[in-house]
């Protein structure tokens, strides 16, 4: 099978997107199956990718036009002689905007078929960055691509709703995978644990992993850092984290990690947390319960999805800061806290990214025959 993934995020950016991508371009290799990569020009992004060429397209400064202020790629006609030379049986469309509603305009008039990964809530993003306005626009925008492609796959329940609401057609679950081995409750460090509680046993560390931006609301945290039986640890970077370290004084934040060191970090957590009440499906999570530690989600997004509420973690108001308080202290008193880092584990255990991405070649299959029986129906065979 040949696959063109037109994504508007890559390496070097470190996002959701880029890292399902990834994921995707490793179990093509694996299978023996071919891939081409079309996505935003940075100076650190790579030329191949497991084995798979990466083409590059000029960027534009997509701050004035999208609330994540990530570059956006142009759409420019180099990508259909692109496409064109490759052949590819399917086009993979990740997070499509400006490059990807391009690209499915191109794969019409080739009459390739066409897949979108509804990722990213662009709506929700600009309601927390201040921008009312173009909140509705952008998610029109949003609808409008997903609904002229042939088969739309969205990670959550809540965002495949959406889509129907939308009267988006063809619409499927496809959650994520999760790397089950490195993300690994046996990676729990009590030397890390004791660094973090600074001599205090009793302290409950609570810990965030994620970009460190308005969107993702850690602000919210405010009350925990406040409680003296809480020890608070946040993860990760971003254009937000002066300004978090300011609001939270009493928060421990260790920037950007990843591998191993990362895995180590979510296994000694006693508590996960993300306050982002927009995310269509949040790794992070998934990546916790792995770990074996439940975790708090909010009400809203595909992270409710993930969290069984009193079993492997908590779905709630988190911007209620009493509520959230409230559920800590409850958790620390729990008996059978075990028995919940197991339930979290277990709830995830078999979401392996070879499974998850069998699924997605499923798909490509799928639109591929629907697009051969349209042919022959056109030409009377059928």
């Amino acid at each position: 099978m040949r696959v063109a993934i037109v994504t508007e995020s890559f390496l070097p950016n470190i996002n959701g997107v880029t890292n399902s991508v990834l994921r995707i371009l490793e179990q093509l290799s694996n299978s023996g199956d071919q891939a081409l990569v079309i996505a935003p020009a940075t100076t650190q992004t790579p030329t191949t990718y497991a084995g798979h060429p990466v083409k590059t397209v000029p960027v534009i400064n997509a701050q004035n036009f999208l609330p994540t202020g990530m570059p956006m790629g142009l759409p420019q006609k180099r990508i259909k002689h692109l496409l064109d030379g490759f052949a590819p049986d399917v086009i993979h469309l990740a997070s499509p905007f400006a490059l990807g509603s391009y690209a499915n305009k191109v794969a019409k008039q080739l009459n390739i078929p066409t897949i979108s990964i509804y990722q990213t809530d662009l709506g929700g993003f600009a309601k927390q960055y201040g921008f009312g306005i173009a909140q509705h626009s952008l998610q029109k925008i949003l609808y409008k691509i997903h609904s002229q492609t042939d088969r739309t796959l969205a990670p959550s329940t809540a965002a495949c709703l959406d889509l129907h609401l939308a009267k988006v057609p063809e619409v499927y679950l496809w959650r994520r995978g999760v790397n089950t081995e490195l993300f690994n409750p046996s990676k729990r460090c009590q030397t890390l644990r004791a660094t973090w509680k600074n001599g205090e046993s009793d302290k409950i560390i609570v810990g965030f992993v994620g970009r460190l931006a308005l969107e993702k609301r850690v602000a919210d945290l405010k009350v925990l850092q406040s409680n003296p039986n809480i020890k608070l640890v946040i993860v990760g970077d971003g254009p937000h984290r002066n300004k978090l370290e300011q609001q939270l004084p009493e928060a421990i934040f260790l920037g950007f990690k990843a591998g191993e060191e990362l895995a180590q970090i979510y296994a000694s957590f006693d508590l996960f947390i993300h306050p982002g009440p927009n995310e269509t499906f949040c790794q992070a999570v998934q990546e916790a319960l792995s770990s074996g530690i439940p975790a708090i989600v909010p009400l809203t997004g595909g992270p409710a999805d993930l969290v069984a509420h009193g079993r492997t973690g908590y779905v709630i108001n988190i911007a209620d800061p009493i509520k959230l308080n409230q559920t800590v202290n409850l958790h620390h008193a729990r008996s059978d806290r075990k028995q919940m880092r197991i339930a979290a584990r277990d709830s995830v255990s078999m979401r392996t990214w070879n499974r998850i991405n069998q699924e997605l070649k499923g798909h490509y299959q799928a639109v591929i025959d629907q697009r051969k029986i349209s042919e022959l129906s056109e030409i009377g065979v059928a």
